[in-house]
């Protein structure tokens, strides 16, 4: 079977968003002054389109860059209920 991890982890979030941020200003400050030197509004938006693209490819999927410090989870305890019917039916057993 095929694995595909799925995930990120929080400091790898943090840097995909930072990272998608600085392509959108930068692509939408480049598509601006563009659009105004050659009068173009419409050129603007295309470059515009274009960064949301190449930020949404370098940012959406959990690509390995975002998966370098994963968290480490403490084992689950269990369920006080749980250990207590355990314990009783445990107890049942040795007395039978």
């Amino acid at each position: 079977m095929l694995n595909i991890q799925t995930h990120m982890d929080f400091e790898g979030q943090g840097r995909a968003e930072k990272l998608s941020r600085i392509i959108i200003t930068l692509f939408g400050t480049v598509g601006l002054v563009w659009g105004y030197i050659i009068q173009q509004f419409s050129q603007t938006v295309y470059i515009l389109i274009a960064g949301v693209l190449l930020a949404s490819i370098l940012t959406i999927p959990p690509w390995p860059i975002y998966r370098k410090k994963p968290l480490n989870w403490q084992k689950p305890r269990p369920d006080s209920q749980t250990a207590q019917s355990a314990g009783d039916e445990t107890k049942k057993k040795k007395k039978n």
